[in-house]
């Protein structure tokens, strides 16, 4: 079985340097900071089977171009832009030999496909991945339920190894006093440091800014527990 990316995407030395940050930053407020890893936010088999169908449709046309050449030359014959008899020669090749030579070539170039995610996000759009980081995070949010800690308090950090996308997502306590659009420059700065391959010193000082903003709004108090697990989840 194919080992997840994001299980070794951070070393162990620094998994330990971002527990440390996460206990920095949680010791002057209530909220709780969790970071999560995901080798990818969606399959995207769509752009899967449209990448599939039009490179395969190349690949054919490329063959059959080839192969026109290699008849003509076999023949002798030189082509002309109104030669009846050669332009229905080649007509005749194109129309046996092209549509099943893409249906052929479909099923092998869809595994290269399968193979080398980032062939895929040739032919996704922006906003369509950009959906699928936030529609991920949204689900992770619940799926590790971060919604359970006792005053609304959880902030997950949402790294996208595929799209060098991250995403910022509070509970609703946190919500109510700090907007979404707050977290949008520090995605920003976690993002380009994950693209640049500085991931854990952008996520170690995206957590501390978070720990800051937090604290704001949600300072510690002296009942205060930590209600999740200072670690990476991946």
């Amino acid at each position: 079985m194919k080992r997840s990316k994001a299980a070794d995407f951070f070393t162990d030395q620094e998994v330990n340097a971002i527990k440390t940050a996460i206990s920095r930053a949680e010791s002057g407020t209530s909220g709780e900071i969790v970071p999560m890893v995901v080798d990818r936010s969606d399959s995207y088999r769509e752009a899967e089977v449209l990448g599939s169908v039009l490179t395969a449709a190349i690949l054919a046309l490329s063959i059959e171009a080839v192969f026109q050449l290699y008849l003509l030359g076999a023949s002798g014959s030189e082509w002309t832009p109104g030669g009846a008899e050669t332009g229905f020669a080649l007509y005749g090749i194109s129309v046996w030999t092209y549509i099943p030579l893409v249906f052929i070539l479909f099923f092998p170039v869809r595994q290269v496909f399968r193979s080398f995610d980032r062939l895929r996000l040739l032919f996704v759009g922006r906003r369509r991945i950009a959906e699928a980081v936030r529609e991920r995070a949204v689900r992770a949010f619940f799926e590790k339920e971060l919604y359970r800690t006792m005053d609304e308090t959880g902030v997950l950090i949402f790294i996208s190894l595929l799209e060098h996308k991250v995403w910022i997502l509070g509970d609703r306590g946190i919500n109510a006093k700090i907007p979404q659009n707050s977290w949008q420059n520090l995605a920003g700065e976690l993002s380009r440091g994950v693209r640049e391959g500085r991931a854990c010193e952008a996520l170690c000082s995206v957590i501390d800014s978070c720990g800051a903003e937090l604290a704001r709004h949600f300072p510690r108090t002296t009942d205060d527990i930590d209600e999740l697990k200072n670690d990476v989840i991946r």
